[in-house]
């Protein structure tokens, strides 16, 4: 590193380069980390959809059915329908199904920005554009949270 006499600060190309490969992988390794809590995440909310769509399913068929066989068993039936409605509601309000498709969505981004920076650490020389292309789809892998699914044909 060179510091000439008016305050501004030169790294050498060794420097620079190293400085670079640092960034990528700390990068990568961010990219990893946020891949794994991606995938446990989607496999959270995937075990959360079932948990609370199943039973909400099956107690609706079975009040439906207890409701219409016999007129002794409307009560037992409506509160089978009451359960059915609460874990709909559940499911519904927490919106399983929707963050299970945007961590999934996030850990495809992550993978591809791991799978980026991999590629840009095994070259020989490194540039900012490397390390600018990396960061623009950390951006992607960090909007993927929210963002909505890609529609056909669009891109």
């Amino acid at each position: 590193m060179v510091t000439p006499a008016d305050g501004t600060t030169h790294l050498s190309p060794e420097e620079f380069a190293h400085r670079l490969r640092v960034e990528i992988a700390r990068l990568r390794d961010e990219a990893t980390r946020q891949r794994k809590l991606a995938h446990r995440r989607a496999e959270f909310w995937t075990k959360t959809d079932i948990a609370l769509g199943f039973p909400a399913a099956l107690l609706a068929g079975t009040a439906g059915a207890a409701g219409l066989a016999s007129a002794d068993v409307r009560v037992p039936a409506a509160l089978a329908a009451l359960a059915s409605a609460g874990f709909a509601a559940g499911s519904g309000f927490l919106r399983s199904d929707t963050r299970r498709r945007a961590n999934k969505r996030a850990r495809h981004a992550w993978a591809s920005v791991e799978a980026r920076a991999v590629v840009a650490l095994t070259q020989e020389h490194v540039t900012h554009e490397d390390l600018g292309d990396l960061l623009e789809c950390r951006q992607a892998a960090l909007a993927a949270y929210d963002g909505e699914e890609p529609q056909p044909g669009s891109s």
